[in-house]
């Protein structure tokens, strides 16, 4: 097969579909056409939606593009891996109710293997599960064995977007080969390694989805090809990667000649190369498409891809600007399929090389002390970049929240984003800006920012080491902001006052990573402090607040530090179970749980995950045996101190919020999970006690939570719902083991109560109205009845209408009754009455103001409400005289 380059199979893939009555269009742009639903254009069929939707007329009902495209959903993973890009190009095919499945099935298959020469025997469809019409041609009419055919749910083969059109999908996968996969037995199409990759998706689009799940066939049905040109070239050159395609290649040499590394050397420089090569890429072709840098919409995207590029460039040693050398590179390795890019060259390097410049400028300095708190929060083993620290940042260096947030994340580090806002409203409220005052138990950073940098403090306490002997090193006065005081530095703290002791040792946990700090005391020969919450603050420093409960602590004392042990141990279950929940989920549902939060304290434990539909009972049941199993299974919990590489190896999990410096902490329970977790633990399952899982909610698209209690707690829980139950049994006079078959019987009385309730209203509203039939007028030749009865509702109107009708023969039928205040009208008119003209509906209508109210119905039946009772008798007057008007 001969290795095609990009360019090459663009045009390839163009003129085949030209060959068979497509009209080749070029590329959209990447700035939305009168469609505010999106930012950028993210798929080849996003510009065609008009045609689609029938908004716009298409110039032919087939057409055939290469659609360059951007998605930044995911850039906190581009470069991390080699799969990732912000920037493609999707080729694509596409039907508006022309051809359909019988064409466009053989086509797809002799492009990949006539066209390209890939080998047919490494290509294997995929059809929906229900599509039998698909499964046929590609079994039938292709010749595709059925064990190579792969059936898939919904999930992944059925496109839709809410309501509107939508339908099946096809599927072409490419064996990349034994080396790609996971060396799993059942590893085959479907699976998430590298070996399986898809490489064209048909799109049937055949039904119309209302929006409640009720499908009906298109009267047009259409089809939607995409087709990742760089995926398909990784296939077509045997290469790795995107990145190593030849016009990635070629931009990604120019990386290395600039920065003068070379790629596949150190896995820290492969992904500062890979997020420059794409983000030039990027940057170019929205550059030309007419995006310009700002801090809004498209403009924030195109600056944040041009800083991150640039930082990385940095990162990798290159002096002064070099984007607008990649962007000429870019030009040169695109301009034959988007010769717009030669057009507006000068435009795209005048934009890239201001822009770059703007960044030098206001963000070096900005670089340099983030660089710095990355280092700091490395040493103390934190996770989240305080608000105070984003906030300067912002303020003195002009640096953007936004790309602070994606550097960090980067390094699994995360930003108090809530901090920031408060130091950004804090800011604009000039009443408050000469200080910044928090609640104590949120500490304000600022205070300790004034403390001797060369200050820090040594965490002893894993394990069973709760106490340690340590010396006062700096101590703060703390202040609610209901106190008119600043925070201080202080000497010394005595009885009475609220304040953060810091000292040179501590077996206390800061809360980090989602596990809440330690509580405890800390006793010297002169005083005692109960701490009430532990943090990391400035530096390496752990800071233990509360309040002094006796005598007084000075800079320099000796003090003894005492964890809380049974609170400790109380949050260590919930951490512990937290991992074997983690692993427990992806063994009932699948790898593809992550775990995207996390929190425990001592009375809980919240995990959130990656999960794109609500979990079963059945689900849910089988998570909580599988962890109560490995709790009374008394795995043993050990924990190892290892390199980052080495710890990969073991196949550690990472988890959500941890910073990995060269050394980690690997917890392993048994043989059944393995996390990087810098946290506490107990030291074996059975410690754990139990497992209850109290809910499982869904937190955000694709994320689900879930709350559960370990220990103690869940007998608690469970005390709690013996009494609630032994009370509803003492209500009833029932025992708990009877009091289902007390509420059953109870419900059945009810029914028969409420029916026969209903029976004496109905004949109470008969007792009231009397032999009516003297009461029963005829009007223009129909036969009405109108009268008032009291205290009936709507049903019981109605119910009496029918009974009236059928009894007296009534044409039309008008009842109304007062009741609590308010007053209920109910129209009839017979079919023949209607056919006089007769209209209840607007009868209603005309007479409902007289009783202060509106309503209206069907020319059979209507009804209102009012709230005017002493109106009654003018309504029933009028109605006579309406209807009247009604009858031809």
């Amino acid at each position: 097969m001969e290795k095609y380059g990009v360019n090459q199979l663009r045009e390839m893939f163009l003129k085949y579909f030209e060959s068979k009555g497509c009209l080749r269009m070029k590329s959209f742009s990447l700035v939305p056409h009168n469609d505010d639903s999106l930012l950028i254009i993210n798929s080849g069929m996003a510009p065609l939606k008009p045609y689609f939707t029938g908004q716009e007329i298409p110039p032919r009902k087939r057409v055939t593009t290469c659609q360059k495209c951007i998605r930044t959903g995911d850039l906190e993973n581009v470069g991390k891996t080699a799969r990732h890009g912000t920037f493609f190009e999707m080729l694509g095919n596409f039907s508006f109710g022309d051809y359909f499945k019988k064409e466009a099935i053989p086509w797809a298959w002799e492009f990949l293997t006539e066209v390209v020469g890939l080998d047919a025997d490494r290509l294997y469809p995929s059809v929906y599960v229900d599509d039998q019409e698909a499964w046929d041609l590609w079994h039938d009419k292709m010749g595709i064995a059925p064990e190579r055919i792969f059936r898939f749910g919904k999930e992944d083969n059925f496109w839709e977007h809410g309501s509107g059109p939508c339908g099946p999908c096809s599927e072409i996968y490419y064996d990349r080969g034994e080396k790609y996969g996971c060396g799993k037995p059942g590893c085959t199409v479907g699976c998430e390694c590298d070996r399986y990759m898809e490489v064209w998706n048909i799109v049937f689009s055949q039904f119309n989805n209302d929006g409640h799940g009720n499908y009906s066939d298109l009267i047009q049905k259409n089809i939607d090809t995409g087709m990742g040109l760089e995926r398909l070239a990784v296939a077509v050159q045997g290469v790795d990667s995107i990145f190593d395609v030849d016009t990635l290649q070629a931009l990604r040499d120019e990386v290395c000649t600039i920065s003068g590394t070379k790629y596949h050397t150190s896995d820290k420089d492969d992904v500062a190369i890979r997020v420059i090569t794409d983000h030039a890429r990027s940057v170019t072709f929205m550059i030309s498409d007419g995006i310009m840098p700002s801090n809004e919409g498209r403009g924030y995207v195109l600056r944040r891809l041009l800083r991150r590029a640039d930082r990385y460039g940095k990162l990798l040693g290159i002096e002064g600007p070099f984007m607008k050398q990649l962007a000429e590179a870019v030009i040169e390795g695109s301009k034959d399929g988007y010769p717009e890019l030669e057009e507006k060259k000068n435009f795209i390097l005048n934009v890239v090389e201001q822009e770059e410049g703007k960044f030098e400028k206001t963000i070096n300095q900005g670089l340099g002390m983030l660089t710095e708190a990355e280092e700091r929060i490395r040493r103390e083993e934190g996770s989240e970049l305080s608000g105070s620290d984003a906030f300067r940042l912002y303020d003195t260096f002009g640096f953007p929240l936004d790309l602070t947030r994606e550097i960090l994340a980067e390094k699994d580090i995360t930003v108090d984003e809530k901090g920031f806002d408060a130091e950004m409203k804090e800011q604009k409220d000039k009443a408050r800006s000469a200080r910044k005052k928090s609640n104590y138990m949120g500490a304000d950073a600022t205070v300790y920012e004034q403390l001797d940098a060369g200050v820090n403090t040594e965490f002893t306490g894993y394990g069973d080491h709760l106490t340690e002997t340590g010396k006062v090193v700096a101590l703060c006065e703390l202040h609610t902001e209901e106190e008119d005081a600043e925070n201080t530095v202080a000497e010394a703290l005595s009885d009475g006052m609220t304040g953060a002791v810091i000292t040179d040792r501590t077996p206390f946990y800061g809360t980090m990573g989602g596990q809440v700090g330690d509580i405890g005391t800390i006793e010297s020969e002169g005083g005692s402090f109960e701490v009430r919450e532990t943090l990391h603050v400035a530096g390496s420093k752990i800071a233990h607040i509360g309040v002094m409960t006796r005598g007084m602590f000075r800079t320099g004392d000796t003090v003894t530090l005492k964890v809380d042990a049974q609170n400790r141990m109380a949050t260590c279950r919930n951490h512990s179970a937290t991992h074997l929940l983690q692993k427990a989920l992806r063994e009932v549902l699948g790898t593809h749980v992550e775990q995207a939060g996390s929190y425990q304290d001592p009375q809980r434990t919240r995990f959130d995950f990656s999960h794109f539909k609500p979990m079963t009972a059945d689900e849910i049941r089988r998570v909580e045996d599988m962890v109560n199993e490995k709790i009374t299974a008394g795995l043993p919990v050990t924990t190892d101190v290892m390199g980052l590489e080495e710890a990969r190896k073991t196949g550690a999990m990472a988890l959500f919020g941890e910073k990995y410096g060269e050394k980690v902490r690997v917890v392993k329970m048994g043989d059944f999970s393995t996390e990087l977790c810098g946290g506490t633990h107990v030291s074996n399952t059975s410690q754990i006690g139990q497992f209850k899982i109290l809910s499982e909610s869904g937190v955000a698209a694709g994320v689900r939570r879930i709350e559960a209690i370990t220990g103690a707690n869940v007998r608690k829980y469970y005390d709690g719902l013996e009494k609630e139950l032994d009370e509803a049994a003492s209500l009833l006079k029932a025992t708990p083991e009877t009091l289902s078959e007390h509420i059953r019987k109870m419900q059945e009385d009810l029914k028969s109560l409420r029916s026969e309730n209903e029976s004496l209203k109905s004949r109470e509203a008969r007792e009231q109205l009397g032999d009516i039939s003297d009461r029963i007028k005829e009007i223009a030749g129909v036969r009405y009845l109108g009268a008032s009865v009291d205290n009936v509702d709507m049903n019981g109107l109605r119910e009496l209408g029918d009974q009236m009708k059928a009894k007296y023969n009534a044409g039309v039928i008008l009842l109304l009754s007062a009741r609590d205040g308010k007053v209920s009208l109910m129209a009839m008119a017979s079919d023949e009455a209607a056919a006089k003209g007769a209209h209840a509906g607007n009868l209603v209508k005309a007479i409902a103001g007289l009783v202060g109210g509106g309503g209206g119905g069907r020319p059979n039946m209507a009804q209102a409400g009012g709230k005017d009772p002493a109106g009654i008798p003018r309504a029933l007057e009028e109605a006579e005289n309406v209807l009247r008007g009604q009858i031809r």
